[in-house]
């Protein structure tokens, strides 16, 4: 297949550049608030806190959002979650402002920043099925997969730009200024979503009722044993390997490499994505797609456990950089699942449902971290997430062989017969 397909249409291009400032923008500014948050408290639960805010909206919401989005226009969806997004920033643009703490009590600013991104997890729930959706409305069938990779590769290479300035801008222009950047990166990607025609609504069950919808997404989601064992599998190995929640106390308290050394801790496991995630798009992974991931995921917790025990910079970014690379392999595979074998009239929902076992369980996996590192060390917490993901990879090789042997060419190749 051609690898650059899916960037000959030109609207999938602009799409690219909207999903980026949107990326970038929300890294960013997450990586911003846990600097703030952490330097106001010094305490990890409170960075666990950060991501318990936003996943209770987006999980409560998720199912819900996914049936909207499947009913409703996808472009002018996408405009009202940026806006919203837009709104968010800037009332954390005045939350940063130095001379607030003069007026307000630490307590007061850090549970105003905990509101902020409660009403950020309600656009979240909305935006992924949204951009998911769009994919399927803007390029063939046929490049499904390499439009899934180029969106993903782009997802990431934001991922690492954005907590990379984050860091960078912290101790160059401060975090109010780094939230003016970010908003003005929300206000670019409004500006080219513009760029994009309104879509046709594919749903034939326009108006169908909300619980009869929602049952069945799930429905479709717990048959289909490929896309259902992808998203647990790495549901749980985010949950217990969410290392990087911990990020500020390692640069701070451990490592002792200060904001700049803070963003490239962040900005490590994003790079390494980004790298797999272009090469892949001319040594495409869909071949053993099971044992592929299987072993990714097993990497991955090594990598974790490695990250935990280290105290040199350089190995714990190595660590954080492989841990990346083989993360990248998992989500391009995960990616390709579910654009392959999900209907049109039902992307919203099984991308809502991708959202609550695997998007959500970042900010659950931040949580669980904050939590664990205030029982029982920061060290000690992370060692035991990756220890759990290593025996999550085994439980699931050995109760599913189906998984094991999962090939997706068969899929592929009846699409570009399409």
């Amino acid at each position: 297949m051609d690898p650059y397909a899916a960037l000959r249409y030109k609207e999938f291009n602009i799409f690219l550049i909207v999903r980026f400032a949107m990326v970038f923008a929300w890294s960013m500014q997450f990586i911003v608030i846990e600097w703030q948050v952490y330097s106001l408290t010094k305490d990890p639960l409170s960075l666990g806190i950060i991501g318990l805010m936003e996943v209770i909206p987006a999980v409560g919401m998720a199912l819900f959002a996914g049936h909207i989005v499947d009913q409703r226009e996808k472009r002018n969806l996408l405009v009202l979650c940026i806006s919203g997004f837009s709104v968010i920033s800037l009332g954390l643009f005045a939350l940063s402002w130095p001379g607030l703490e003069d007026t307000w009590a630490p307590k007061t600013i850090l549970y105003s920043i905990y509101a902020l991104v409660f009403l950020g997890g309600f656009v979240r729930s909305f935006l992924g099925p949204t951009i998911f959706s769009l994919i399927a409305l803007i390029v063939p069938k046929k490049i499904y997969p390499n439009a899934a990779t180029w969106s993903s590769s782009t997802w990431q290479m934001a991922s690492v730009l954005g907590p990379a300035l984050a860091g960078f801008s912290i101790g160059w222009i401060g975090v109010h200024w780094s939230m003016c950047v970010i908003f003005g990166f929300s206000l670019m990607a409004l500006f080219f979503l513009f760029r994009i025609p309104q879509k046709p609504i594919l749903n034939p069950k326009i108006g169908e009722p909300v619980f009869q919808s929602l049952k069945d997404g799930l429905k479709f989601v717990f048959n289909s044993k490929a896309i259902f064992g992808a998203l647990t599998l790495d549901m749980i190995a985010v949950l217990f390997g969410g290392a990087v929640a911990l990020l500020p106390v390692y640069a701070q308290d451990i490592l002792h490499v200060g904001s700049e050394g803070f963003g490239i801790l962040r900005a490590a496991p994003a790079v390494g994505a980004s790298i797999t995630m272009l090469g892949s798009t001319r040594f495409p992974l869909h071949r053993n797609a099971g044992k592929k991931l299987l072993w990714a995921v097993f990497a991955f917790g090594i990598c974790i456990i490695v990250f935990g025990l280290s105290e040199l910079f350089w190995l714990s970014v190595l660590a954080l950089f492989i841990s990346g690379a083989v993360d990248g392999v998992s989500m391009i595979i995960r990616q390709t699942i579910l654009q392959i074998k999900t209907p049109d009239h039902m992307r919203g929902r099984v991308a809502s449902v991708n959202s609550i076992f695997v998007g959500s369980s970042n900010e659950l996996g931040a949580f669980e971290s904050g939590l664990a590192a205030k029982l029982m060390g920061t060290v000690t917490a992370v060692v035991f997430g990756g220890t759990m993901t290593l025996l999550t990879v085994g439980a699931t090789a050995v109760i599913s062989p189906t998984f094991r042997r999962l090939d997706l060419q068969n899929d592929i190749d009846e699409h570009e017969k399409d």
